[in-house]
């Protein structure tokens, strides 16, 4: 029984979405679709929601445009979304010019985008991932699987 219970303690905390306090957001740059090299710390001053994703994964395609909508709801108060496409330009440019994403897509490719997002704590290195980074670029959140807009809602204003 007992065993069991520490299964599923380990279970839950596994499964806790707020970040350490010293997360610290780490420095990358990557191509965004029109081939321009972005350094993240060009929104340092911002909270930056970062979206991992793929242009063959529903659950991205489903989420983004929620994103839209609060990129556009919450550009003034300083966030800034932006996806890091673990995919390859073609396919990220076609759903892109389809549905009009309204921020900044940067493009990882598979090895340095699953990297990239284990290094904020995608252990399972699955798609999506999100993560949210204060003005101090310190993780404040962090969610595997498709989150809710009004999970980023109550993240975002309590930032």
């Amino acid at each position: 029984m007992i065993n069991i219970l520490k299964i599923i303690v380990m279970y839950f905390v596994c499964q806790l979405n707020i970040a350490l306090s010293d997360d610290v957001l780490p420095e990358f740059s990557f191509s965004d679709t029109e081939n321009k090299i972005h350094s993240i710390s060009e929104w340092k001053s911002k909270t930056i929601v970062l979206n991992f994703w793929a242009s063959w994964c529903q659950p991205c395609l489903k989420e983004i445009p929620d994103f839209m909508a609060l990129q556009n709801q919450y550009e003034k108060q300083n966030v800034q979304f932006i996806g890091i496409a673990i995919d390859d330009l073609t396919a990220v440019l076609r759903y892109k010019n389809l549905i009009g994403i309204n921020y900044p897509i940067l493009i990882a490719g598979e090895w340095d985008g699953y990297e990239l997002s284990s290094r904020m704590g995608n252990s399972a290195n699955t798609v999506p991932y999100t993560v949210v980074v204060n003005s101090e670029s310190r993780i404040i959140f962090r969610y595997s699987g498709a989150v809710k807009k009004t999970d980023l809602i109550s993240v975002i204003g309590a930032k």
